[in-house]
């Protein structure tokens, strides 16, 4: 499937089951783990989960210079896609990213043995039951799962936006002011 295909298919099948509820650290790098639910291919019936977690290093207004970097997102392991094509391809379709650097890193993939619905129940109610404000449900499909995580990730920035200006102009005062 060529990158157009993979890209409508994750805008029109990302969900967002369980928002992150802590706000992204402005200016620290923040964590972002996240479990994401797609049914299996493979084995019918039965849903495949990906848990993992992406690092987003500072993410606030004030941005670098440079474009965006993603680590450990695994685009064009079958298509011989990297990097630069890929920020050219969401360029040219409107999609900015704040310049910073993105690092996924997968930590398991299993398999749920059930349907999706059965598995977004479980996986909301574990994360609850922990009371666990830190991680996203996610669902999507899976050959495209990496569009859906920054979907999610670009969600958080942007839900983040208004706190870090907050607190950038909190910080300007601040240092305005000599304290």
């Amino acid at each position: 499937m060529d990158l157009e295909k993979l890209w409508s298919k994750a805008l029109k099948h990302t969900e967002i089951i369980r928002s992150r509820v802590h706000a992204l650290l402005t200016f620290q790098d923040t964590h972002v783990p996240y479990v994401f639910l797609s049914e299996s291919t493979i084995n019918e019936g039965d849903t495949v989960v990906r848990k993992g977690e992406v690092l987003v290093e500072k993410p606030s207004i004030i941005l670098p210079p440079h474009i965006p970097q993603f680590e450990g997102f695994e685009f064009g392991e079958e298509k011989n896609w990297d990097e630069d094509s890929i920020i050219n391809f969401l360029l040219v379709r409107g999609v900015t990213l704040p310049s910073l650097k993105y690092n996924n890193k997968t930590h398991s993939l299993n398999i749920y043995e059930g349907n999706l619905n059965n598995a977004i129940n479980h996986y909301n109610d574990w994360l609850q039951h922990h009371e666990d404000v830190h991680t996203g449900l996610i669902t999507g499909p899976e050959e495209c799962w990496q569009f859906c995580v920054l979907i999610f990730i670009c969600s958080q920035v942007a839900k983040n936006a208004d706190i870090d200006i907050k607190n950038l102009l909190k910080g300007f005062k601040k240092r305005r002011e000599g304290k």
